[in-house]
């Protein structure tokens, strides 16, 4: 399938200071695509040479429609920054009308899209409403209206949801999930929890270098492993014993600390049982003792430490 988005060397520099180091990668058209990484990885500085707000040092950014790659991509494109920024002494509807008719659109089609977007976003009601009364949700369902109206190819965010509370992160997960039935997606993230439920590619990012990318699915099951969680009580001898759980022949990787530990394992139903029977016999109290698959968070960690 050809790439909607082709970014190849991409490299950014700020006087001797490198901050992305010539990554590539691919978004497929009708996917939805997160970009991880921890603060200061350089997501937000990749993030704005895709949107046209950067000029790249060294390397290209392609978008193509249609198949085939266009001069100018910035019309085809929706973007909203990490902190948008609105008049405040305007309405939403007022606000939204202007923006269309920045887009290009004429000003029928600008009043006929704020109607339908106000609608689509939830803020229907709100659309009189002077925009410096909007909460932060109201304002960044607004500010996904505004990269919207114009029907981009792709939407292009930068951590949408990081300043939110939970409802308003809610709301705005559930938009995305509605939004990418219609418009290609790309967001920056470092919440892991954000990018597994509304994903199917990502990118992690560490020190301005891709670390690993593809496939969500495909990523959980090349790299998903067995683990068991435990938690003992605060006597000595469950202490003790937790203490040595790293040294069982079973256990892979051991991170304890106090009274908690995380055990990767090569069998989870034959170590879950050996350390009952042991733990039994020397007479640990849990507190917890539950067993699954590493998470894309245990993932990302690893990558970001390695």
């Amino acid at each position: 399938m050809t790439p909607l988005l082709q970014v190849d060397g991409l490299t950014k520099r700020f006087k001797e200071r490198t901050v992305v180091k010539g990554i590539s990668f691919s978004v497929a058209e009708g996917s939805c695509a997160a970009l991880l990484g921890p603060n200061g990885a350089g997501k937000t500085t990749t993030i704005s040479m895709l949107a046209g707000l950067l000029q790249p040092t060294e390397g290209s950014i392609q978008l193509r429609v249609g198949g085939k790659p266009v001069l100018d991509r910035r019309p085809y494109i929706g973007y909203l920054p990490q902190m948008p920024v609105f008049y405040p002494w305007m309405s939403g509807k007022e606000f939204l009308n202007y923006a269309g008719e920045l887009a290009g659109l004429t000003t029928r089609e600008a009043a006929l899209k704020t109607g339908e977007w106000l609608e689509a976003v939830g803020l229907g009601a709100d659309g009189q409403r002077k925009i410096g009364g909007y909460s932060g949700g109201m304002k960044q369902r607004l500010g996904l209206a505004q990269a919207l109206i114009h029907r981009p190819k792709l939407l292009i965010l930068d951590e949408p949801v990081s300043a939110l509370d939970p409802a308003g992160r809610k709301d705005v997960l559930s938009l995305l999930q509605r939004i990418r039935r219609e418009t290609t997606v790309l967001f920056s993230t470092h919440v892991l929890h954000d990018a597994e439920e509304i994903c199917d590619e990502i990118l992690m990012i560490k020190a301005g270098e891709i670390a690993l990318q593809g496939n969500l699915e495909h990523i959980r099951r090349e790299y998903s492993e067995p683990v068991i969680r435990m938690e003992v009580g605060g006597e000595k001898a469950s202490q003790d014993w937790l203490a040595s759980v790293g040294n069982k022949a079973f256990v892979l990787q051991a991170e304890i600390a106090g009274t908690r530990a995380e055990l990767t394992v090569a069998d989870v139903e034959q170590a879950s049982h050996e350390l009952m029977e042991d733990a039994v016999a020397h007479h640990v109290i849990f507190r917890k003792f539950e067993s699954g698959q590493s998470t894309l968070e245990d993932l990302f960690m690893k990558v970001v430490q390695a």
